[in-house]
């Protein structure tokens, strides 16, 4: 069976490239240098050297600082058992086979080699989702796919186990940033290359009125101050290669020390218990 195509790869290359020509691209990837800085202390605390990185994005400008830089494309370009380290870099949400993408990593990655993934969370621009929708509503009657959908961080930890990695951990932080006015956040957005890339998306510029109803949606929203917050949440997924040295959880049953003594008080049994 085909794989569904959510995110038209080449309309996201296209922004991509677009974004890098803007003049104010550098300012507009503080997402991502919030990332590489969060990524970079999360390696600091792990006790060992890595001696053959590798990070996996569509922002080579940004992440190249951190390790070499391979494209987020469909089929990785990664060989097999090379790599201690992989970082995949704010791309796995336009992936159209995330589990695809994770798989090809473990299998890239030496024997308890670490796989990091940071990428934005499903509370991403909530604000600007709720807005548009409302907005279109109002104009159209209707809802078009506009916003890409985001995992929520409750599922995205199973994919690491169906992927087959050990010891998966998924954790989330959020930044709330606040812009001047509704027109400097979609520039921004712009700026990122984070603009629709769906494949099902309108293939027609927004209607001018369903932007301002939007606009408008989302000036309830703003701060005493008159600014506009907009959510952005990183999701961190981090998972090890299988390796016989690693902790293994013990089977049920076979512990050798109850939970009452472990904590000093008293077994009680249950009502109704044998």
């Amino acid at each position: 069976m085909t794989q569904p195509q959510l995110t038209d790869r080449a309309a996201l290359l296209r922004q991509r490239q677009r974004a890098l020509l803007r003049p104010d691209h550098a300012d507009a990837m503080f997402l991502h240098r919030l990332a590489l800085a969060d990524v970079q202390e999360r390696l600091s605390e792990v006790n060992r050297t890595f001696t053959s990185p590798v990070v996996v994005s569509g922002h080579s400008e940004v992440w190249a600082e951190l390790a070499p830089v391979v494209p987020d494309d469909e089929v990785l370009q990664l060989e097999k058992g090379v790599h201690d380290l992989i970082v995949h870099a704010m791309s796995l949400h336009w992936a159209n086979d995330p589990v695809g993408q994770l798989v090809q990593s473990l299998r890239a990655l030496k024997p308890d080699g670490l796989f990091l993934a940071v990428f934005p969370g499903g509370r991403t621009l909530h604000e600007l989702r709720a807005s548009l929708a409302e907005a279109e509503a109002q104009v159209t009657g209707g809802l078009s796919p506009r916003v890409l959908p985001m995992g929520e961080i409750r599922d995205l930890g199973a994919l690491m186990q169906r992927a087959g990695f050990a010891l998966p951990v998924a954790d989330s932080v959020t930044e709330v940033v606040r812009y001047r006015d509704f027109g400097r956040l979609m520039s921004d957005l712009r700026a990122m290359g984070e603009t629709s890339a769906l494949t099902a998306r309108p293939r027609h510029f927004t209607r001018r009125s369903v932007l301002a109803a939007a606009a408008a949606v989302y000036q309830g929203l703003a701060t005493p101050e008159g600014h506009l917050p907009a959510t952005f949440e990183l999701v961190f997924l981090t998972g090890w290669a299988p390796h016989d040295s690693q902790q293994k959880p013990l089977r049920p049953g076979s512990a050798m020390a109850r939970l009452a003594d472990a904590l000093g008080v008293a077994e009680k049994p249950l009502p109704g218990g044998g």
